[in-house]
């Protein structure tokens, strides 16, 4: 976080009464506050901040000033992902800094409502901890719906209004994380808008997520309720609906979720002003990360899908910044803010040569400059994964009403590079009294583990879209939100393997095929990160890609599909610890009908 400066320093430097410790040369200035492209500039820093923006910084150099020549290059602000869930990279914090400096990362806004669902307060303060020591600007937002939806599903942990007035206090904390309970918002739930008013009392913004199509009433009454941003958009309706009601438009682009090109139409064809939306990847997978980017991804794809770079660029810098409340330290380019530069060679690309971080030259042509020292975990956050006893094939059976031949069965419909589901109903045959998967209608079998107090319960129900064509299982403990284990696949016994050997290893991902481990890349902080570097994480996971592959499956990052499988909050049909919800009405319904 931003520390106290003293602005007579900066003052001195900025008069050439005191000498800078770096000054960049010769840079064309991406100043996003006006919307100009400024060439021959030269910025000087001092403690980490800026004290000069000029044609000639040459009265700021000293004996010991570090100078850095842009070769006429762009200075552009360091990118801000306006929201995201560390914990959906499987890394630490320390980890996932790591991997996205290089990429022109200098800030986060971070809602640890994953880690949340499974230790309560104490993971919250876990994560804030570990943010408070990195070389970048992690801000993180108090989780609102732990458990996203009450009633629903068995979270490990539950918070509620005293948590969050408290949490309010803490360094660190930039506001409440996205109010994904929106019935319960529209509904005018006590308990939610108490959470809500303690984040107004404070000062502190209110993070959305509106998952519903219906932009009716339902949705006006979510406005109402007081979420002052929402990233759960797919449609361009959506964009226009959220910015008219005075909402920020969070466009989407991660590494499942692809929401950017349907919702910047709001801009580029319809007008409105850019400045209600802001850019945001969500959830990111580690071999995105190491391999195609960050923010810098979600700019560019905005640009490709033919906004201006410099509407782009402040989309992901001036726009957060102003929107969170903190442009007096983040976001531009300008006197008093901290020094997050990046030096590029084209503003299409947005492929930094150059991330200097605080004052700091951090990261060098996609590599680091600074180590960041490990960070020591509890012993508690690596025990997280109870099981009642080890499972068996028989745990996964789905059988049939009594004497049905066939049933009509009400199947989660997978949607690729979308977290909302179909509700599907296909005809599935009864064989001895029990229903199988079928592969030739492209169904696996799903299953819900509960794994945060060994209760013992398993819901069993049925999934479409994951391509499974031979005997094979699939099984992770990263499972939107409450994170218990999720199995899915075409054979029971294989189901029972990759379960016990997730409870063996302490949590991830693995997947299996007539008992033998094709992949598997282990978790064991909460049963969702892994405190290696994101280059070893990433070749871990796509050894569970490669082996989605290997039993048919050709969806893009179908693990991260199947982590949404059990996310009770989003449409249409989800599977919780509890039994099959329909999220449309927010009701059980069973799995087959007669």
């Amino acid at each position: 976080m931003p520390d106290m400066f003293d602005s007579r320093v900066l003052v001195d430097v900025a008069m050439g009464r005191m000498p800078a410790d770096l000054v960049i040369q010769n840079g064309r200035w991406v100043s996003v506050q006006s919307g100009e492209i400024i060439p021959h500039t030269d910025i000087a820093v001092k403690a980490g901040r800026i004290a000069f923006v000029g044609p000639n910084a040459g009265h700021t150099l000293g004996s010991n000033t570090t100078v850095i020549d842009a070769c006429g290059r762009y200075l552009c602000p360091g990118l801000l992902d306006a929201h995201m869930h560390i914990e959906s990279g499987m890394l630490t914090v320390t980890e996932f800094a790591r991997a996205v400096i290089p990429h022109g990362t200098t800030g986060m806004f971070v809602d640890p409502h994953e880690i949340a669902n499974i230790f309560g307060l104490k993971g919250v303060r876990l994560m804030v901890d570990e943010a408070a020591v990195q070389p970048v600007h992690v801000w993180v937002q108090m989780p609102s719906c732990v458990p996203s939806a009450p009633g629903m599903e068995t979270p490990g942990a539950t918070l509620g209004p005293e948590e969050v007035a408290e949490a309010m206090t803490w360094p660190g904390i930039i506001g409440l994380g996205e109010m994904m309970n929106f019935p319960g918002v529209f509904s005018s739930d006590a308990k939610l808008h108490a959470e809500m008013a303690a984040t107004r009392q404070a000062g502190k913004v209110i993070g959305g997520h509106y998952a519903s199509p219906d932009l009716g009433l339902p949705f006006h009454g979510y406005a109402a309720g007081g979420p002052q941003d929402d990233h759960e958009g797919t449609r361009l309706e959506d964009a226009v609906a959220r910015v008219r009601q005075g909402m920020k438009a969070m466009l989407r682009f991660g590494s499942a979720w692809h929401d950017v090109a349907a919702q910047v139409r709001a801009i580029t064809e319809f007008g409105l002003d850019p400045r209600g939306f802001m850019l945001c990847t969500d959830d990111s997978h580690c071999a995105t990360l190491v391999n195609e980017g960050h923010v810098n991804r979600a700019v560019r794809v905005a640009i490709h899908q033919g906004l201006r770079p410099m509407t782009a660029i402040q989309m992901a810098t001036l726009n957060t910044a102003e929107y969170f409340g903190v442009s007096r330290d983040v976001g531009m380019i300008a006197p008093g803010r901290c020094a997050d530069i990046l030096i590029l060679p084209d503003l299409i690309e947005m492929k930094a040569d150059v991330v200097i971080a605080q004052g700091v030259p951090v990261a060098e042509q996609g590599r680091m400059l600074v180590d960041l020292p490990p960070y020591a975990y509890p012993a508690w956050a690596l025990q997280s994964v109870h099981l009642k006893r080890p499972l068996q094939g028989a745990d996964f059976v789905l059988p049939a009403p009594p004497g049905a031949k066939r049933v009509t069965a009400n199947v989660i419909g997978i949607i690729e590079n979308q977290a909302p589901t179909r509700h599907l109903r296909i005809e599935l045959d009864c064989v001895d009294g029990l229903v199988s998967a079928d592969m030739q209608q492209d169904v696996a079998k799903i299953a819900l583990v509960e794994r945060h107090q060994a209760s013992g319960r398993i819901q069993v129900g049925l999934v479409h879209g994951f391509g499974f064509n031979k005997p094979c299982a699939v099984a992770t403990t990263v499972a939107h939100d409450s994170h218990h284990m999720i199995v899915t696949g075409t054979n029971d016994d294989d189901m029972a393997v990759a379960a016990n050997e997730l409870a063996r290893v302490g949590g991830g991902q693995v997947a299996v095929s007539q008992g033998r481990v094709l992949g598997v890349v282990e978790l064991p902080i909460a049963g969702l990160m892994s405190n290696q570097p994101a280059s070893q994480v990433a070749q871990a996971a796509a050894s569970v890609l490669t082996g989605f592959e290997a039993c048919g499956c050709q969806l893009n990052n179908p693990n991260m599909q199947l982590s949404l499988t059990a996310l009770v909050v989003i449409p249409e049909l989800r599977l919780s610890d509890l039994g099959l919800v329909d999220v449309t009405r927010f009701e059980f319904i069973s799995v087959l009908e007669a």
